[in-house]
Formats: C-alpha cells, structure tokens, sequence
C-alpha cells in the first residue's frame, strides 16, 4: 500500500518542473528566476522549492513577454520539446497580450528607421560644430 501511494503522490520542485517544461535551459536560470520574482505560482512569490500540483497558475517573465501558463502535469525528467508542452497550457488572456505587446514593439522598431543615407560633409560639418557648441554650454 505505501508503495502505491507514493507512486500517486509524484511531487515535483517548481525549479525542476520549469526546467522539465523547457522555459528554462538550466534548472540554476529556473531558481535564479523563482528568487529573483519573475516567476509567481497562484498569483504570489514562492521558493524553488515549493511543491507543483496540477491545476496551479505559474506566471513568467522572460524578457519582455509575460506568460501565464496552467500546469496540466507534473514530470521531473527533461524530455523532448512535444513532450514538455504536454506539461502545460498558455492561458488565452496571456497569448493575446503577448501578441499585442509583440505588435507595438514592431511598430516602434519601425518607427526608428535609420537614415537612408550617410550625411554628406557638409552635413557632418554642421553635427560637428552642433555637438562642439552644446559641449561649450
């Protein structure tokens, strides 16, 4: 009996299960994200340490994009990419803002085009003697 109830009670580090899931490429990146805020489970800051259960809500950080995933399993092993995404699912809410924010970023990077072409010496003369005034201010 208490063989088989350990084998249902399978529990898995949060640290480990980021890791396993494939968000994080080492379970140190998994930890140093859990301490460092950018990871929450269930709406608040935990410890690597802390216990994942199926059901459980985990928001991440990772650079500019904010990911709110539901843990549909719990695994400990790292297996390939497929299997990994079978582990969790991005909440509808998440995807459309991590769209929506990917869609201003691209239209701020093409707001700031660089110049066509190259100043001619005329104009590098004139953005010279510019930056040597505003020095002398």
């Amino acid at each position: 009996m208490k063989e088989q109830a350990s084998a249902t009670e399978h529990k898995v580090r949060l640290d480990k299960w980021l890791w396993a899931a494939r968000f994080y490429k080492t379970r140190t990146l998994a930890k140093e994200a859990i301490e460092g805020g950018r990871v929450h489970y269930n709406g608040a800051r935990v410890k690597p340490g802390r216990v994942v259960e199926a059901g459980a809500e985990v928001t991440l950080k990772q650079g500019w994009s904010e990911k709110t995933v539901l843990v549909l399993d719990v695994s400990e092993k790292r297996g390939p990419a497929p299997v990994a995404q079978k582990l969790y699912q991005e909440t509808e809410a998440s995807v459309e803002k991590r769209e929506k924010l990917a869609w201003q970023q691209k239209q701020i990077q093409a707001a700031q085009l660089p110049p066509a072409r190259r100043p001619t010496k005329k104009q590098r003369r004139m953005i010279h003697r510019f930056k040597e005034q505003a020095e002398h201010d």
